[in-house]
């Protein structure tokens, strides 16, 4: 199962063994109706779209929630997200900076990326706690959430979650095993609150709603 980086950024490009992991339970699941948190560059985005395309013909939906371009230091920084890494490629630095003039973080270069599922796909700008409340989350099957990694945002973005989805429908977290996030904390806090709780490995955990 090949996972795609587009010439983008991500931080599955030194855990393969975790992008294929996902998509194959998104694989197992065949979920109609998706959902991620924490879009960035949109790599995880259009894998998962021909993914669910190779699945059901362009009868799927992906929404999509991120801040994009709309940056904030103080609040990158808190939340521990990569924007404000350079490129470390120089030549993908003079390829999009200096001569495409290309933000690879804007709702437009991600728009770009999943245009071939443009009518199968909706993006949101702005915070989840925000765009969640946008989204018929009644309507979703299957979420990954890679967004803001603070234990507050975690935590209430699972709760948001949680009191909206359906029984028995599924959110993967990511960077469950970094330290310094809030992921595990706000994860493990749901424990006898959901009908299960898996970790995949050591990365990626599995909430069974």
């Amino acid at each position: 199962m090949k996972f795609n980086f587009y010439f983008r950024k991500s931080s599955f490009k030194k855990d393969l063994s975790s992008a294929r992991l996902l998509l194959s339970e998104i694989e197992k699941y065949k979920p109609i109706n998706f959902l991620e948190v924490g879009v960035f560059q949109g790599v995880t985005s259009r894998n998962v779209c021909e993914m669910l395309n190779k699945i059901h013909k362009n009868n799927f939906k992906f929404v999509g929630i991120d801040f994009f371009e709309d940056r904030n230091l103080d609040l990158d920084n808190k939340e521990m997200t990569a924007k404000h890494n350079k490129l470390s490629n120089p030549i993908k630095h003079f390829i999009f900076n200096l001569i495409l003039k290309k933000d690879l973080n804007s709702l437009k270069s991600v728009k770009g990326l999943l245009n071939k599922f443009a009518p199968c796909v909706e993006l949101l700008r702005g915070s989840s706690d925000k765009q969640l409340l946008k989204v018929d989350l009644q309507k979703i099957d299957f979420v990954f959430l890679d967004g803001g990694h603070s234990y507050e945002t975690v935590s209430n973005d699972l709760k948001i979650l949680i009191s909206q989805i359906k029984k028995n429908k599924i959110i993967i977290c990511d960077d469950y095993d970094q330290v310094k996030y809030g992921v595990k904390k706000a994860v493990d806090e749901l424990k006898g609150k959901v009908s299960e709780i898996i970790s995949l490995n050591d990365r990626l955990v599995k909430i069974i709603v």
